[in-house]
């Protein structure tokens, strides 16, 4: 019981649930304190000790009879329902459709006998299908339809039909062939509802031989551009935290900032009429709000990175002093609105749905072009513009007259980027041109990388 509760949390694991090695040996000790008599105790427990978020209630629900349900759904032997001449129409009537497909025969004498398919008969099929290699449990019903088809369950359910139709031919009375139609579709639910256990289970046991051969890898470190649709997911369950950790280290300087450090240029200065002796201390505050104008690229390879760094901008929202957002693909739109109604997550995804992909190719140039003419007054000294981008232009007109007047007119402005520098200036990339005209670059390839970024402009540095 052990070891396959083992196996279980580390299928959790693989599936994304977070479950430290501490709560994992609470489960342990839980499970051997109630025993495991009672099913919905030991169901209560485990969910218990190890899920701590809502979301995962469902994975937990998923797996569990997969690795604890071993209760073989039950089928009806039909030869003893029917009479001895029901039995003997039943047999004649099967040599006749069968002919010689043997597969087909076993299969409709295993659902005529209440017969489950035999452990080696699956794995046979399952070895021929590669399952062995199934990692993700959205492969299942694939997996399964495979298995079904390759022992001739959809020949099954036509030959039934035609099985039905030669029993009514020789005199089988309606109601004894109602009864044996209820019978047969039951058996054939019931080998159906093993072949799905059967890949599940084996799924679930890959995930937890993968997670102990490879552990998987920290969300913070999977790279924006190479999101699948679960990593993105895991991604945005991130960042919660994140923000949490973010607006913690913010607070903490704001606190500091607020009584200052020690200046000492400012304190000899003061106590010049003491004969240098320093009866007076100065100290130096420093601003710890900034004002941000975000300017994010949502064409295809930045749409993710784009998306997390508006989420965190408005999750931070409290620690600048003010912020005003815009995205960009072909031109230039504000979205600033979208955030003082809703959520962050949910103002996120009305941009993301009002801005979808398309025909149309990125063009900065003009982009800035457009927030010069109508979002200008947006920077000013203060203002700190954070431009998020990997550059790439389609060969359009840059316009880096605009650029480096944006960089005169603020306070600083600096590119997340998730191109390395080698890549500066490759194909239709601008950036080796838009970097000597901006304060900094910082290279942003994961929630790592921009949560340190972010940090960065928050301390001010």
């Amino acid at each position: 019981m052990d070891q396959r509760m083992v196996e279980f949390i580390r299928a959790l694991r693989g599936a994304g649930v977070r479950i430290s090695l501490a709560e994992s040996q609470d489960a342990l000790r839980a499970v051997e304190l109630i025993g495991v008599g009672d099913r919905a105790e030991v169901v209560s427990t485990l969910r218990a000790t190890l899920v701590k978020e809502h979301k995962d209630s469902k994975v937990f629900d998923f797996f569990f009879p997969l690795f604890f349900d071993t209760n073989a759904p039950p089928m009806w032997d039909v030869s003893q329902e029917l009479d001895p001449d029901q039995q003997e129409m039943l047999q004649q009537a099967l040599q006749s459709l069968m002919g010689d497909q043997q597969a087909l025969e076993q299969l409709m004498q295993q659902l005529m006998q209440g017969q489950q398919f035999t452990r080696e008969q699956l794995d046979q099929m399952a070895q021929q299908l590669g399952m062995q290699n199934a990692q993700h449990m959205y492969q299942q019903n694939y997996f399964g339809r495979q298995m079904e088809r390759m022992m001739g369950m959809q020949a099954a359910r036509d030959t039934l039909e035609q099985l039905m139709e030669e029993l009514r031919a020789m005199g089988m009375s309606e109601e004894a062939l109602q009864e044996l139609r209820e019978m047969l579709e039951e058996n054939m639910g019931a080998l159906s509802e093993q072949i799905s256990k059967y890949v599940g289970s084996n799924i679930a046991q890959n995930l937890a031989e993968q997670e102990l051969a490879e552990p998987r890898r920290d969300v913070e470190d999977l790279n924006f551009q190479h999101l699948s649709p679960d990593e993105a997911e895991q991604v945005r369950d991130e960042m919660r935290r994140l923000a949490a950790r973010l607006r913690s280290r913010a607070s903490l300087r704001q606190k500091r900032a607020r009584v200052g450090e020690l200046d000492p240029k400012g304190t000899i200065r003061a106590n010049l009429k003491y004969g240098g002796v320093p009866l007076e201390l100065r100290h130096r505050t420093r601003h710890v709000k900034p004002k941000l104008v975000v300017i994010c690229d949502l064409s295809g390879s930045m749409r993710y990175m784009s998306e997390f760094m508006l989420t965190l901008t408005y999750m931070l929202q409290d620690l600048v002093a003010k912020a005003r957002s815009f995205i960009f693909i072909d031109d230039m739109v504000e979205v600033t609105d979208h955030f003082k109604a809703e959520r962050p997550e949910a103002a996120v995804e009305r941009v993301l749905r009002e801005n979808p992909r398309g025909y149309y190719t990125t063009d900065l140039g003009n982009s800035l072009a457009t927030f010069f003419e109508r979002h200008i007054d947006s920077v000013d000294s203060k203002t700190s513009v954070i431009l998020v981008g990997d550059g790439r232009n389609n060969f359009n007109n840059p316009r880096l007259d605009l650029a480096q007047q944006l960089t005169r007119r603020g306070r600083r402005c600096i590119w997340f980027c998730p191109e390395p520098e080698h890549m500066w200036g490759t194909g239709d990339s601008d950036l080796n041109r838009y970097a000597p005209l901006s304060d900094a670059v910082y290279l942003v390839r994961n929630l790592r990388e921009l949560s340190a970024a972010v940090d960065d402009i928050l301390a001010d540095r």
